[in-house]
């Protein structure tokens, strides 16, 4: 079977560390991007921080970006070896390395924090999922061998114009995967030591604000900050708040990396 085209701006971004700019150290950045999405939510974001002399990886994680009957393929722990991949190569290159990610890659980066503590600098999340209060969650074992998918949650954006070419269709068995992930990690949340700033939507269609709850009164980095962004929905990435997150996740990864900046 021949493989599927990827989109441009769904494939991953990769781009090399500029020490000249950073204070002679290098100095990586993480994005991951969430379910059924793409790194397009994530491309602009990485670019902003790649000016600012940070190496960047965005990866595409398995069954995304391509459709979601090859979601419905993978699980969490596929998408997480990605991740972890991708900051053991930016680790072999870099003095010290930052996480983030949107939505369940705010999960999956939670995740790579709690795992390796001694090595994450810092956290920085958007509309980070852990957790979902909706009840047909609890329906997703007996569903998944019913329905293959459910209607998509792409492009929850309130800016027009955007597209974070995401799936339109919700592959079931790769959410009940994704869920069973969110458990797992819930329970080890208490391991992450790294400073953290989450970034989060006050009208979010995607994630409700279960997630944060939890992140905030489970996790045990002293340095913890959220900010609420007044004007975007769920892939604030795109939105209207853009800017300020590429502005508060530079601010964070010079500080948590004792980065000089003029």
């Amino acid at each position: 079977m021949r493989a599927m085209a990827i989109d441009p701006l769904a494939a991953p971004l990769s781009v090399a560390a500029r020490p000249e700019l950073t204070g002679g150290r290098r100095i990586g950045v993480l994005l991951s991007h969430g379910f059924t999405g793409s790194p397009a939510s994530m491309r602009a974001w990485g670019e902003a921080l790649a000016q600012r002399g940070y190496a960047v990886e965005v990866p595409r994680l398995p069954g995304h970006g391509t459709s979601w009957q090859e979601a419905n393929k993978t699980t969490w722990d596929d998408w997480y070896a990605e991740v972890t991949r991708a900051f053991d190569a930016l680790r072999a290159v870099s003095d010290a390395v930052v996480v983030g990610g949107l939505s369940m890659g705010g999960g999956l980066v939670l995740r790579l924090a709690a795992d390796r503590s001694d090595e994450v600098a810092g956290v920085v999340v958007v509309n980070p999922c852990v957790n979902s209060d909706r009840k047909d969650v609890l329906l997703l074992p007996v569903l998944k061998h019913v329905v293959p998918s459910l209607p998509g949650i792409a492009n929850d954006i309130k800016r027009p114009g955007q597209d974070e070419h995401g799936y339109l269709r919700t592959p079931l068995r790769a959410a009940h995967s994704m869920f069973r992930g969110y458990r797992a990690l819930r329970a080890d949340l208490a391991r992450i030591t790294a400073p953290v700033l989450v970034l989060r939507s006050t009208e979010d269609h995607v994630v409700d604000p279960s997630s944060a709850r939890i992140i905030a009164a489970s996790i045990s980095s002293r340095d913890f900050t959220e900010r609420m962004l007044e004007d975007s929905f769920h892939v604030a990435t795109l939105d209207n708040d853009a800017e300020l997150i590429r502005a508060e996740s530079a601010d964070f990864v010079a500080r948590v990396t004792l980065v000089e900046t003029s």
